[in-house]
């Protein structure tokens, strides 16, 4: 289905939790976020039936997302559910890696395709630091499971934190020259907690060609630019929602775990769909798909207008 503006919207990011196992400084505060009670998140069933919506006005491409979605417990049913709804061609999930060494199997037997891996440092002490609760080594155990199950063109996303993370550009370019892995650098957007960071930890990603100048062009994957090292297997993205907002070609729509429709990751906008039926959803859905903005105005205002943070949206 196409919005106001001629975008055809084919991608979903579906949240099935608020919650994660790390506390990521520029994610949520400290003591992290107030539990739900069950009946405030959405069911399997509503999960599978706001997705079988979705797919019926267009929606191929599917992403689990969370907070972290590893943590909701029967994950790998869900997804299985998921992956079994007519239309949908290809289901991702979006990870911090932590859980991975016990379910990147069961996970692609359930017939997810692609996994993106959250991995902001490759630094013991500083992953410490940023996360405040998680090892390192977790995740790195984690993403070698998931290359045992089979998980082929592994993402690995890469939030750029000015004087936090940034003398680590090169190390983690250096990781395409013999891994088949897409590392992408995403600039830090000013949504909640981080929202009142200094101008200083804010970095473009084409601060990632300054540092590594040997980069060359390689085209596009969806919303990252693609970059390469001469010889290597994996390739570099840069992902600029604030440098270059790439609004134009954005084909996505949200929805949040506790059922909410977000046509806009930086809108304001919400539609709940919980307690609809199969006609009244897709009704909803269409109605959200047509009041997606042509553009968000963070490089303008400098600041996102939902009331959200990342963790309760869903990526």
């Amino acid at each position: 289905m196409e919005d106001t503006f001629g975008r055809n919207i084919r991608y979903l990011r579906l949240s099935v939790t608020e919650l994660c196992d790390l506390r990521c400084r520029y994610c949520m505060a400290e003591e992290g976020v107030c539990k739900r009670g069950h009946e405030e998140l959405c069911s399997f069933e509503e999960l599978r039936d706001f997705t079988a919506a979705a797919a019926a006005l267009g929606v191929t491409k599917l992403r689990v997302t969370g907070g972290e979605p590893l943590v909701r417990r029967g994950i790998v049913e869900l997804c299985a559910m998921l992956r079994a709804v007519p239309g949908i061609e290809e289901l991702c999930l979006t990870t911090n890696g932590t859980r991975l060494e016990q379910l990147a199997a069961p996970l692609k037997a359930a017939g997810v395709d692609r996994l993106n891996i959250s991995l902001d440092t490759l630094r013991p002490e500083r992953y410490r630091e940023i996360t405040r609760t998680g090892k390192l080594e977790n995740v790195l155990r984690g993403i070698e499971a998931a290359e045992r199950a089979g998980f082929e063109n592994i993402k690995l996303n890469c939030v750029l934190l000015g004087g936090m993370n940034d003398d680590e550009i090169g190390d983690f370019v250096r990781l395409t020259a013999k891994k088949p892995w897409q590392v992408r650098f995403i600039e830090l957007m000013p949504m909640g907690v981080c929202a009142a960071w200094p101008p200083e930890r804010f970095l473009p990603a084409q601060e990632v060609l300054s540092r590594v100048p040997e980069l060359r062009p390689a085209g596009r994957s969806g919303v990252a630019q693609l970059y390469l090292l001469p010889g290597a297997a994996g390739t570099v993205g840069l992902i600029e929602p604030m440098s270059c907002a790439f609004c134009a070609d954005c084909t996505r729509i949200r929805i949040t775990a506790d059922g909410k429709l977000k046509p806009c990751l930086h809108s304001d906008a919400e539609l709940a769909l919980r307690g609809l039926s199969s006609a009244e959803l897709e009704a909803a859905i269409r109605r959200g798909i047509l009041m997606k903005l042509a553009r968000h105005r963070m490089d303008e205002t400098g600041v996102t207008e939902t009331h959200r943070g990342m963790f309760a949206i869903g990526g």
